[in-house]
């Protein structure tokens, strides 16, 4: 949250906040940021596993094809 964007309610709730963990406003706002960044990669990172494991199987080679068709009974 840049201190530019934020209204001075929410400026005197976060200097609180800040107080309260025994930080300063802007190293407070600095953690935030940071914890938003991780949790934007982490979910990105999550939805790129998803779409990987939903990713149809692979049809078999031909290698593959051709030991299935010798273990069939003539």
């Amino acid at each position: 949250m840049d201190q530019r964007k934020m209204s001075e309610g929410q400026r005197a709730y976060e200097a609180k906040r800040a107080a309260k963990a025994g930080v300063s406003l802007d190293k407070w706002l600095a953690m935030r940021e940071r914890e938003k960044r991780e949790e934007v990669a982490s979910a990105e990172k999550a939805a790129k596993a998803a779409t990987a494991a939903a990713a149809p199987p692979k049809p078999p080679g031909f290698f593959k094809r051709l030991m299935e068709r010798a273990q069939k009974p003539l």
